[in-house]
């Protein structure tokens, strides 16, 4: 098929009187939606609690843990000039 013939079919099925749609369907696809954006916007807000909470989380260990500070010496250095 040329596309000077695809574009004819195109064209042809574009033109078509268009099916009707059940009235029902309308309203369900709105509930669906709305259904979903919810869980959507429920699940970013999960998360965002959560990744503050690990924020926070990480923030007391490391206040407490000091993992950037050399830990003392677990040995004493030997006894020299008595």
């Amino acid at each position: 098929m040329r596309r000077g013939e695809r574009e004819d079919a195109v064209r042809a099925v574009l033109g078509r009187a268009v099916a009707p749609v059940p009235p029902a369907l309308y309203a369900d696809a709105v509930r669906r939606g709305d259904r979903l954006l919810r869980r959507r916007r429920l699940a970013r807000r999960v998360l965002w609690l959560l990744a503050c909470a690990a924020v926070l989380a990480f923030a007391v260990w490391a206040a407490e843990a000091r993992p950037w500070v050399e830990p003392p010496s677990r040995t004493t250095p030997p006894v020299t000039g008595r």
